[in-house]
């Protein structure tokens, strides 16, 4: 792993709803760092996206992140906006931070109030740990239905010097990003403008979280957060920025998948790639229909080329165009052309490709130059068995 210049981790076991495990995870950059965030599109926003969400509109700089894992804190109302408050000022006063330094995010069962007394006692434990954990050990305690811990990093050379940047994120259900809840912490040690940080931050998050679904539900509490402290002393420019919106990008690409890979149950990544669309927004519509239906993703995790329900969710998808202008490639082997199935034995030569994980389907609809590629998962009987006991 690059872990970035001027960041340390902490993580203790705080037993705010987990025991036996950590559940509360705390990062500070050791010098003030531009802040970008973008968040759910839920209405029902959870307290700390609200919190995180003033602050930034307030002051797009920030020195740390927090996030406990087991306790959402959505739909708490103003206590729950009050306690996620307080939070920060305990933390803040025992790291000596300010509490408008500290980023809030959490991840857990909807509709609990938080034990501010746990809290309290976990205050001065976590700032002792400060330095004492590794970016691992932050995404482990983040974990909620997670199978594995999710980290991506890089280096990438800017103006021959190395910059580093670094993503964790969690989330295995629940999971549908419109910027399970999928939370999300990137840092890089280069320096840049507030406002160009937000820009680049937000069409990394485009063109990755926001293109990945699970299950179809969008989370009250979606959070993606970028820091950019500028340890490395080297500062992004007009010059170097496409190579830096490049690494941000593929990074943020790179852990998404593991999103769509870690999916509650999920033994497939289907790569929807629609083309041929009216435009782009049609072709999103497309993809999201197919990669959203229980028949497809179901007919995926039974190995089962069924070109009918594909096409089924396409005719119902809203997309503009012509039946007999559709074309439906899988893994490479073409099984819907003019309106009809091809004539292919597309069962035999597709019985070896779909034991793989990733599965590649190809639509094309004939009606103009739009595009959208989403991430899908399978569904599975253990999606079933992990959400009926959720709460209990």
């Amino acid at each position: 792993m690059h872990t970035p210049k001027g960041y340390r981790f902490a993580t203790i076991e705080a037993n705010l709803k987990y025991s036996g495990r950590r559940d509360l995870a705390l990062l500070v950059s050791d010098l003030p760092a531009a802040a970008a965030g973008v968040f759910t599109t839920n209405v029902f926003q959870a307290a700390p996206v609200v919190v995180a969400k003033s602050m930034l509109e307030a002051r797009p700089f920030a020195r740390a992140v927090l996030i406990n894992a087991g306790n959402a804190n959505a739909c708490t109302g103003e206590q729950g906006i009050a306690n996620c408050r307080h939070t920060l000022e305990l933390v803040g006063d025992a790291a000596g931070l300010m509490p408008e330094e500290i980023l809030p995010a959490s991840t857990g069962v909807i509709g609990m109030q938080f034990n501010m007394e746990k809290w309290t006692s976990a205050a001065a434990p976590l700032a002792a740990a400060l330095g004492s954990n590794t970016a691992e050990d932050f995404a482990r305690t983040i974990m909620t239905t997670d199978a594995f811990p999710k980290l991506v990093s890089r280096t990438v050379e800017l103006d021959g010097k190395p910059v580093s940047l670094l993503a964790v994120a969690k989330g295995a259900g629940m999971i549908c990003p419109n910027m399970a809840t999928m939370l999300s912490v990137f840092i890089t040690d280069a320096a840049v403008d507030p406002a160009l940080w937000q820009e680049m931050f937000r069409a990394g998050v485009e063109e990755s979280f926001n293109r990945v679904t699970v299950d179809g539900d969008t989370s009250t509490n979606d959070t993606v957060f970028g820091l950019a402290n500028g340890a490395s002393g080297v500062t992004v420019t007009g010059a170097n920025r496409e190579r830096m919106q490049q690494a941000v990008t593929a990074v943020m690409r790179e852990i998404a998948y593991m999103l769509v890979q870690d999916g509650e149950g999920a033994t497939k990544v289907i790569h929807i790639n629609v083309t041929g669309a009216a435009h782009t927004a049609d072709a999103e519509r497309a993809a999201r229909t197919v990669g959203h239906s229980p028949l497809v993703k179901t007919a995926m995790y039974g190995r089962d080329a069924n070109w009918g329900r594909i096409v089924a969710a396409l005719g119902r998808s809203g997309a503009a165009f012509q039946p007999e202008d559709v074309v439906v490639t899988m893994c490479g082997v073409e099984l819907f052309r003019n309106g009809q199935p091809t004539d292919t034995d597309f069962d035999t030569l597709l019985e070896p490709l779909l034991k793989e994980r990733d599965i590649v389907l190809d639509i094309e609809l004939g009606h103009g130059t739009g595009s959208y590629t989403l991430l899908a998962s399978d569904l599975t009987h253990e999606y079933i068995n992990i959400n009926a006991d959720y709460r209990s």
